[in-house]
């Protein structure tokens, strides 16, 4: 059920940090979380291994989708101009962690039940990590549209996995139960929100915490595992 960074820091002689990532990549502040953790964890050179989980922030939206401005003002009862606000505050800091967000009036919002099967068969070729950086990017940056099984199937096959067996895997949903299992632990666990990173199985972060406050949490984590 979860996957390894591909690319984690090696340095120490203890066992690597466990992070556990519960998000989903219709979630900005996912992605923003990830890359604060990612320059924190860089910066504190710490040896880690990464495992992403799957959240779905609208798990009963249509499969048409529906208009991202929209959906914030009513599910969240957010303003035009706080919306607007929201927006430019998250550009603002994707820029500053290498991150094109591209908010367009005509951005929509959509369940992401199959694109959490796509990753849980990414898994297997051992591409969860870069499936899913690629789904943020397709979503945020390009406006692709996720709830199309053929658009998933092109963005797997732009890193590199097989086409074909990406479009099956989303046909025939061979997938769907193991991921309700995951996500139906993740609640039990008391997940409500996204994203919540999990450090050594023990210890809960949520949201996105910023670099400094991720580079703080790093050290007390190190101080706590050399005790």
């Amino acid at each position: 059920m979860t996957e390894q960074d591909p690319t984690p820091t090696q340095s120490s002689d203890a066992s690597p940090l466990r992070i556990d990532v519960v998000s989903d990549v219709m979630c900005p502040w996912c992605i923003i979380g990830y890359r604060q953790l990612a320059s924190a964890l860089e910066a504190t050179s710490t040896d880690y291994e990464l495992h992403w989980h799957p959240f779905e922030l609208n798990p009963d939206m249509p499969a048409e989708g529906q208009n991202l401005r929209e959906h914030i003002i009513e599910k969240y009862g957010a303003t035009p101009e706080q919306s607007e606000q929201n927006r430019a505050q998250m550009t603002k800091l994707g820029e500053d962690l290498d991150f094109d967000f591209r908010f367009d009036p005509e951005m929509r919002m959509h369940n992401t039940f199959n694109t959490h099967q796509l990753l849980h068969w990414a898994e297997t070729q051992e591409r969860k990590h870069d499936l899913k950086q690629a789904l943020f990017s397709a979503h945020f940056t390009h406006h692709r549209d996720l709830s199309d099984d053929t658009v998933l199937a092109d963005i797997a096959a732009g890193i590199g996995l097989d086409r074909n067996e990406a479009l099956a895997v989303l046909q025939d949903q061979r997938f769907a139960a193991p991921v309700r299992e995951v996500q139906s632990f993740w609640r039990s666990q008391g997940i409500q929100g996204v994203p919540a990173v999990i450090f050594d199985q023990k210890h809960l972060v949520s949201g996105a915490q910023g670099v400094e406050n991720f580079t703080n949490i790093l050290g007390q984590l190190a101080e706590m595992r050399q005790a």
